[in-house]
């Protein structure tokens, strides 16, 4: 008797066992990026209110924490400071301090932690008190050429402090050229730089710009950041920071942006990063509290489908957990 179906996908899926041999994408603990937030003080762990289960650390606090964290096999963290108001200004002096809140925390990280790959932030937004990632005119415009010279000074003190990789988010033209050029000179030639390549103008950042308290004070941020209608401009991009010196390119957020990634690497001959946002966290945890979905087989499918569009590491909150799961 010939078999009216000849080709019979299920066989392939037919047990568990199964399941795994045939299994195209993998995603492993080692592929994961822990971004963390450092708070001035002492003692310190708040909850963030919108997203339920991550914390603002002291530094004391944060050491404790990442000692589980490393425990279970995340290898990586990205690195956001918290400052108080005090500690912002229009030039974001705050960001070049020796004895600030990110290079401090940097030499103490990398103190106790001296193989976890630090990787930190490159933007006026923290320091800011006009909360944008540039320089802000009188007139209200954001003002490009203008910020380099302190994105590459803040690079620069990262790099001095101990940072592995400086990730450059703040989407002004030219930045990852004249970045590279200030880590050369100083000697940093070892240090790696993350491009936030393709950042789009999201309204999926709400729940970041609540940790940092970072909110643009006036206007928004799609001057700079990317139109999310936008692909070929993804893109052209891309190939501008990689023939600027960019080690690794990155798209943000990536749930959104599934398709951008996969044409980002079907071009791109460096590693790709893909950041699941902060509000792409909040949905699934919201909605796994509300009873609407699982919430561990969610996180790990978001990050399997992260993947399988062509991510080689993703930022993600879920970190710790996944890593309980994952090989």
């Amino acid at each position: 008797m010939i078999d009216p179906m000849p080709s019979r996908p299920r066989r392939n899926r037919s047990s568990a066992a199964m399941r795994d041999l045939m299994r195209e994408i993998q995603v492993n603990k080692t592929d994961l990026i822990y971004p963390v937030f450092v708070r001035e003080g002492t003692g310190i762990s708040e909850e963030i209110g919108t997203m339920p289960g991550i914390h603002r650390h002291s530094l004391d606090h944060l050491v404790r924490h990442l000692d589980e964290v490393v425990e279970l096999g995340v290898r990586a963290v990205a690195l956001f400071p918290v400052l108080g108001d005090d500690r912002k200004d229009r030039t974001a002096s705050e960001s070049v301090r020796e004895e600030g809140l990110m290079q401090t925390s940097i030499r103490e990280l990398k103190s106790r932690f001296p193989d976890l790959l630090l990787i930190t932030d490159v933007a006026m937004d923290p320091y800011s008190s006009d909360g944008h990632d540039g320089l802000v005119s009188d007139d209200g415009r954001i003002l490009n050429d203008e910020t380099l010279p302190i994105l590459a000074d803040m690079a620069v003190s990262q790099a001095r402090a101990g940072a592995d990789i400086v990730a450059p988010s703040d989407m002004m033209d030219g930045r990852v050229a004249v970045i590279r050029d200030a880590l050369d000179d100083e000697g940093f030639t070892d240090v790696s730089i993350c491009s936030y390549s393709a950042k789009y103008a999201s309204a999926f950042y709400g729940p970041f710009r609540d940790a940092l308290d970072s909110a643009p004070r006036s206007g928004d941020k799609k001057t700079y950041q990317m139109d999310p209608a936008n692909l070929n401009e993804a893109l052209r991009e891309v190939e501008l920071d990689i023939a600027e010196g960019a080690d690794i390119v990155m798209v943000k957020p990536a749930g959104a942006y599934l398709d951008v990634i996969s044409e980002i690497a079907g071009i791109s001959p460096l590693p790709i990063a893909a950041y699941q946002v902060s509000g792409e966290f909040a949905m699934i945890r919201y909605a796994s509290q509300a009873g609407a979905i699982d919430e561990e087989a969610a996180m790990l499918e978001s990050l399997v489908a992260i993947k399988r569009a062509g991510a080689d590491m993703i930022f993600t909150y879920f970190a710790p957990e996944a890593a309980k799961l994952l090989p």
